[in-house]
């Protein structure tokens, strides 16, 4: 059987990294969050150019209270003229923050909550054929309010907050309700992890 062809299971089915040579590298756009590149790269026997978005990296965070309710917030981003329902969230932009770190911090930013128990849940290139975000999810229990409340402006200043049972939440991404990838990534894995534990 062709390698193409060729069924995998378990370990064997993984992203494989390849990094064919960059003749050149250009900044198209710099942007105040992140930047588009053009990429000259030599792939099999041509070359190919490749626009992207630079992206720093992401984290966002399944909080999932006592009760089985993930926390969702509701923001509006313009690129989509929705305020559609997420979880929390935010950029990897604090230069060598560990993603760990970040989580926290955006959970007690966007929801003045902070978890006794974390751990990686899923990770998701969110765009691989347009951007290189890589945003790490984390599942945080045990939650508490935050000493003190975080002060919000733009789009985070008329933050909606929901605590939805997890179920209805799965429910809502598989109806087509519920359209924004990361939470659908992590209610998924959430629900699968905790099938997973019994």
């Amino acid at each position: 059987m062709s390698e193409q062809g060729m069924g995998a299971t378990d370990e064997s089915l993984r992203d494989e990294s390849f990094e064919p040579e960059v003749l050149s590298s250009d900044l198209v756009y710099e942007g105040y969050v992140w930047d588009v590149r053009s990429d000259r790269v030599r792939y099999g026997d041509g070359e190919i150019v490749r626009q992207y978005v630079a992206h720093p990296g992401a984290v966002a965070i399944l909080a999932l209270d006592d009760e089985g309710r993930v926390l969702l917030i509701q923001q509006y981003r313009h690129p989509i003229r929705h305020r559609d329902w997420e979880l929390p969230a935010g950029l990897l932009d604090i230069e060598g923050e560990e993603p760990m770190v970040a989580a926290r911090r955006e959970l007690a930013e966007e929801a003045d909550l902070v978890a006794a128990h974390w751990e990686p849940l899923v990770s998701s290139w969110t765009t691989p054929g347009g951007n290189d975000e890589l945003i790490r999810v984390f599942l945080a229990t045990g939650l508490s309010a935050a000493e003190t409340a975080h002060d919000r402006e733009d789009e985070e200043a008329d933050i909606r907050l929901a605590w939805v049972p997890l179920e209805d939440a799965v429910a809502g991404v598989m109806a087509g309700r519920l359209r924004n990838g990361i939470l659908s990534i992590g209610v998924l894995a959430a629900a699968q992890r905790l099938r997973d534990r019994g």
